[in-house]
């Protein structure tokens, strides 16, 4: 009892402890000066250490405190203190109620392909924070990532962690690490580098999908003798995630995916699971009713009617347009990305020849009044049903889907739709120049926001052509928006009947992979009149 009523540097009151370590201990601890919940890491060397060994020991401590605190952001556990008592340094951190992916791998069993490469991708973005911060993280394996309760995936344990120019943590001979996640170049001669991460980071979304790593072998000796001669064990659960486990074990570093590439394959597994949803959703329901015009009846909608909108969105989806979203481009000038959010003002009114800021799209002028889709609000359209919470929305020679009970604006030539329940925003421009090649417009476009400062931390995730499209563009990035919120944005530019359109999708950065249908469903529904 008396542990328990231990309070750490006159504010954190220990509560019980909610992990433990070879090298420490985690508490749940009150902090009882900002009231709030937070985990405090206790330094327990062991026994046997001699009193060198301690103090190096607690360098790392520090170390771990240092690096994890260069990082911000939300895949990452926040460092908020480091405080001594007892002579030995304890770090104060945000708490997160959580299990670790080994807890929940070893309880529950592995996870389905789809669910593994959502969770990697999150672990992958705080892997490229922490990179971009110029912080190794070194210790990538399922015991360091947590699983909060309402699914945010978090990376933790920076306690290996190096900075990238640090050369000085290890040497020939030392293996600093769990065996079964440590990369070959690591076990053989002490590397770490951004690809040996990468490697780490594979072969703990193998243990995700697969319930065990790459190399479990019955003893530590015996999976580095496995690392330093065999292949991986063939993934057999793995399924469309496969090639992306391979590509990112490969035993030379310079043949490794990328992260960018790695975070590009993992997000087409994820929307080619969104059009298996689609397609049983619609097996389960085969006829929508239509809604009454008048006093007449409509004949029921033919289910291959009905399913075609959420195939052609995963089809579009998976086959390249998965990293996709485009803005309004013109060949002759520079126009703001749709749906993005940040820049800068413009008094132009996009079509006719100004500059577009879309950032009138997340407020509300007082002068305006929002209101919900109209004119041309409707469920059929030549045929086509759309799923219940969705309406069509037309005006001159274009329609396209709306989510029921989003609120409408005309900024200028841009439509806005936006929730009125949370952060996100569908952007139109109907008044776009179609001129030039869409691809290097979008290029130029990014290069000119990013210089002038519109696209802060601006990380780029694809800029495309269309696949089957004669003249279409996708462009899909993140960015900080101007309330902090980390947004994601994914638009369109697409020309017909000599005219071009813009329209695109902002959300939240951690909104967005449940928002995968959405944009499937308005990508897929867009249509011009001519």
């Amino acid at each position: 009892m008396a542990v328990r009523r231990m309070i750490i540097a006159s504010r954190y009151r220990l509560h019980e402890p909610v992990g433990t370590g070879g090298m420490g201990r985690v508490w749940l601890a009150r902090d009882e000066m900002l009231d709030r919940d937070v985990a405090v890491k206790e330094f327990v060397p062991p026994d046997w250490m001699t009193d060198d060994e301690q103090a190096r020991l607690r360098t790392r401590t520090l170390r771990e405190a240092r690096s994890a605190a260069r990082i911000d952001h939300p895949h990452v556990v926040k460092i908020y203190d480091v405080v001594h008592a007892g002579d030995l340094p304890w770090i104060v951190m945000e708490y997160v109620p959580s299990r670790s992916l080994h807890e929940v791998i070893a309880e529950e069993g592995p996870y389905p392909p789809a669910e593994a490469a959502r969770i990697g991708l999150d672990v992958l973005e705080a892997i490229t924070a922490a990179h971009r911060a110029g912080v190794l993280h070194r210790d990538i394996k399922p015991h360091n990532v947590l699983i909060g309760a309402g699914g945010r995936v978090v990376l933790t344990d920076f306690g290996l962690a190096t900075f990238v120019d640090d050369g000085s943590v290890t040497g020939p001979g030392l293996v600093v690490g769990s065996p079964q996640y440590v990369s070959p170049e690591r076990a053989r001669d002490g590397a770490s580098t951004v690809e040996s991460d990468l490697w780490s980071f594979g072969a703990t979304l193998y243990a995700a999908v697969e319930g065990r790593a790459p190399f479990a072998r019955e003893n530590a000796m015996a999976t580095l003798m496995a690392l330093a001669t065999d292949e991986p064990d063939p993934p057999e659960l793995a399924g469309p995630l496969a090639p992306v486990l391979l590509g990112l074990l490969r035993r030379e570093p310079a043949e490794r995916l990328t992260a960018a590439e790695a975070a590009e394959r993992l997000r087409a597994v994820i929307a080619g699971a969104q059009r298996q949803v689609v397609i049983a959703v619609a097996e389960r329901h085969p006829v929508i009713p239509a809604p009454r015009k008048s006093t007449e009846n409509f004949p029921p909608v033919p289910r291959a009617r009905l399913v075609v909108a959420g195939v052609v969105a995963a089809a579009l989806l998976g086959l390249g347009a998965v990293a996709a979203g485009l803005s309004a481009l013109d060949g002759d000038r520079a126009s703001a990305p749709v749906a993005m959010g940040s820049a800068a003002p413009s008094s132009g009114t996009g079509g006719s020849g100004g500059g577009f800021s879309p950032a009138g799209c997340l407020g509300r002028p007082s002068a305006v009044l929002p209101r919900t889709p109209q004119p041309g609000a409707a469920r059929l359209r030549d045929g086509w049903a759309l799923y219940r919470g969705w309406s069509y929305f037309s005006q001159d020679d274009f329609h396209i889907a709306v989510p029921d009970g989003w609120t409408y604006e005309r900024v200028g030539t841009t439509l806005c739709f936006r929730d009125p329940r949370n952060l996100r925003v569908l952007s139109i421009d109907p008044e776009r120049r179609a001129v030039g090649d869409p691809v290097t417009a979008c290029q130029d476009e990014a290069a000119r926001l990013r210089a002038a400062g519109g696209l802060p931390a601006y990380q780029q995730y694809a800029i495309r052509k269309v696949p089957a499209v004669t003249r279409a563009a996708d462009w899909e990035y993140a960015f900080d928006g101007p309330a902090g919120e980390r947004m994601h944005a994914m638009t369109r530019w697409i020309a017909s009947g000599g005219k071009a359109y813009a329209f695109g999708l902002m959300t939240r950065d951690l909104d967005w992979p449940a928002n995968f249908a959405t944009w499937g469903m308005i990508v897929s529904t867009f249509a011009t009149d001519a």
